[in-house]
Order: C-alpha cells, then sequence, then structure tokens
C-alpha cells in the first residue's frame, strides 16, 4: 500500500474527502517526526512505538576490496508494534 491508497483507505474508513484525509496523515507523520527529531518517543497505545536509537561509530570492512573504513555514528528509528498490531496480524 502506498501514500495514496492509504490516504483513499482513511477517507472511505472516516468519512472525510480524500484532501482532508491527506491533511490529517501528512499532520500525523510531521507531528511524528517532530517528535523523534527532539529526541522523544511516540507510543500508539495498541499501535506500537517509534522511538530513536543512536547507532555508535564502528569499523567495517568494504568486501570488494577487503579495506577496513570507518562507519559513521548516527540516529536510526525504530519501530516496536504493540500487542494489538501484532495479534492481528498472527
Amino acid at each position: 500500500m502506498n501514500k495514496g491508497e492509504l490516504v483513499s483507505s482513511i477517507a472511505e474508513k472516516s468519512g472525510l474527502t480524500k484532501d482532508q484525509a491527506e491533511s490529517a496523515l501528512s499532520a500525523t507523520l510531521a507531528s511524528i517526526e517532530d517528535a523523534l527529531k527532539s529526541d522523544d518517543s511516540v507510543s500508539l497505545v495498541g499501535f506500537g512505538t517509534f522511538s530513536v536509537n543512536n547507532r555508535p561509530a564502528r569499523e567495517g570492512r568494504n568486501p570488494r576490496t577487503n579495506e577496513t573504513i570507518q562507519i559513521a555514528a548516527k540516529n536510526v528509528v525504530k519501530f516496536k508494534p504493540g500487542k494489538k498490531l501484532s495479534e492481528s496480524v498472527n
């Protein structure tokens, strides 16, 4: 499912127009992004939790040349599904 299909599904299930559904989805995603940028986590009970983890710098190896390289530290987004979501998928 891509963003357009998700917007259509939201509009159909909520009774909103597609423009309103797209605005709501965009606002939701922007709010989650802003929270993660400020190093906060977002918990949606039953759905899951978005959080940011710091991945430290490390040494890696170029498989083509077998040369050792430095991989920089970076922040990565982590999602842990909630119990209700996990049960609905299984």
